[in-house]
């Protein structure tokens, strides 16, 4: 066997890291290396195309996919209520405390709410395994408080990483391999056949995927994994994120090629506000407002919604909304803010016809619950029945920017947002609550790209001042001090803000726009 691990094994994680797991992961390597690396250029030669001016739209060689009859897979009945799902990392204190939340589904998370690190990654599999079994407990050393999983619990989900990130504590054949393989391949050699004995399967959620072909591979990765293990056809189910502008094109055919493995697909909201910039990063016609008009209200997201829940709903597959990223307060005018914001937004999602939301803390899941529920008609337990027939959603709906503000005050707050998110991301935290948000990656991609794009385009902001390379140094500078005065000099000693600075300074001033964030973090954790 030719896989090596780099980095000291955290002895709780023996146990995912047995010769049968090492064995999987090198099969699951040698087979589609290959193919992710082609993939991966396939989405570098279209953005050269948009950016030299193409437009997204539907396919014209799939038209036969998208205009003929079929549907996926029945949906597993411990699936058939989704009204509800909390999202967060998978930290021992949050797998339980999620699990146990009023909430229908917990989406365990390896991708935007985690920093890689590779005790996060390997003490994070460890988690999974003990939830899965209902073994995990936990002890805070400060409080000596005790936590451990109630008799009922959510339905557990996992989410890979996206197919752009390595995984550098493993090395098989010289390489590291991809890090949706190795989540996707130790979760389900480890726990599948324990979650079908429990009446439930192995589940996963896959994110950033930007073509069919993608979910074509995908699928071929999952067929695999069943044939290698021995699992049933249809074993294995996913929820498909929607979160790039052109696979919102490709919806059919994302459904039509995991046909025997999807149950749903999801508004990845935030990611696909970041992707909308990202495409369309050339086009100065194109831009868009500051991050917090840039709500599901606004028609080019709208669209997005309704064409989700139509195509999805024709195939028999739900439609799941996006993230409420809000954090409760304990100031009472404050939270009354909050739960109006949330309830607006979850009842836009319920008129458009999702089957169920998300929430990232849950504080909010009451207000979640009771929204769909009173959406639903008596007896339902999702809204698959609402079709949308009559709604023509055009490729030009899709893609035309909204209106609004473009300030000086959230120029500065993405640089703040930014700079606060980076550096708890290189500390190996990939969730920080931030004026009250909850922020993960695909959140403060929104303000680093929209920070890029401002200076790119030289816009001139309501205070009168152009984004150029010279203001965005300057007010770097000024927010950093501010931070310092947020979060108080000993917290700035000891973290690492200074790299964190020098870091989104290159974000924002490179001359093309950096694909993720997390690729040139990555090097740094």
């Amino acid at each position: 066997m030719s896989v090596k691990l780099k980095f000291d094994m955290p002895p709780e994680a023996e146990v995912i890291f047995n010769q049968d797991a090492l064995k999987f992961l090198e099969s699951l390597h040698n087979k589609f290396d290959g193919r992710i690396k082609e993939v991966l250029e396939t989405r570098v030669k279209r953005q050269e195309k948009f950016n030299n001016g193409l437009l997204p739209d539907f396919l014209s060689e799939t038209e036969d996919i998208r205009s003929s009859d079929w549907r996926v897979r029945d949906i597993p009945n411990d699936l058939l209520d989704r009204r509800v799902e909390i999202t967060g990392p998978v930290d021992r204190k949050m797998v339980i405390n999620a699990l146990n939340a009023d909430v229908k589904v917990f989406m365990a998370d390896f991708e935007d709410s985690l920093s890689p690190t590779w005790e996060n990654v390997a003490l994070g599999q460890k988690n999974l395994y003990d939830a899965v079994r209902k073994t995990i407990n936990f002890e805070n050393p400060d409080n000596g408080k005790k936590y451990k999983l109630n008799d009922d619990t959510a339905i557990l989900m996992c989410r890979v990483r996206g197919l752009h990130l390595p995984e550098k504590a493993i090395e098989i054949n010289g390489d590291n391999p991809f890090g949706c393989l190795c989540d996707f391949g130790l979760y389900l050699l480890h726990n599948a056949k324990e979650l079908m004995n429990n009446n439930t399967g192995p589940y996963f959620y896959v994110p950033k995927l930007q073509s069919h072909l993608e979910a074509r591979l995908w699928n071929e990765i999952i067929d695999y994994s069943e044939d290698y293990l021995n699992l049933p056809r249809g074993t294995v189910r996913v929820t498909c994120l929607i979160e790039t502008l052109p696979a919102v094109f490709e919806m059919d055919e994302i459904l039509y090629e995991l046909k025997d493995h999807i149950v749903a697909l999801n508004c990845g909201r935030w990611d696909y506000i970041f992707s909308y910039i990202k495409t369309f990063q050339n086009s100065p016609d194109r831009l868009l407002p500051d991050r917090y008009q840039v709500g599901m209200n606004q028609p080019f997201l709208n669209a997005y919604s309704r064409l989700l829940i139509k195509t999805c709903h024709r195939r028999g597959a739900f439609a799941m909304g996006g993230m409420a990223a809000f954090i409760p307060s304990k100031d009472p005018e404050e939270n009354k803010k909050v739960t109006e914001k949330v309830m607006a937004d979850k009842m836009l999602e319920t008129q458009n016809g999702h089957d169920g939301t998300w929430i990232a803390h849950p504080g909010l899941s009451d207000i979640a619950n009771n929204v769909f529920s009173n959406a639903f008609e008596a007896g339902n337990s999702n809204q698959i029945h609402m079709l949308r027939e009559e709604d023509e959603i055009t490729a030009e709906d899709l893609i035309t920017p909204c209106g609004g503000d473009f300030t000086e005050g959230c120029f500065r707050a993405n640089i703040r947002v930014s700079l606060r998110y980076i550096e708890a991301w290189l500390r190996g935290v990939g969730c920080v609550p931030i004026y009250g948000l909850m922020e993960d990656a695909a959140t403060a991609e929104i303000s680093r790209s929209s920070l890029w794009q401002w200076v790119k385009h030289g816009v001139t902001m309501d205070s009168g001042v152009v984004a150029s390379k010279a203001s965005f140094e300057k007010m770097l500078d000024e927010e950093y001090n501010v931070v310092q005065e947020e979060v108080g000099q000993s917290s700035l000693a000891s973290g690492k803000f200074l790299e964190a600075k020098k870091l989104l300074n290159d974000l924002v001033l490179s001359e093309e726009l950096t694909d993720f964030l997390t690729l040139p973090a990555y090097r740094s954790i």
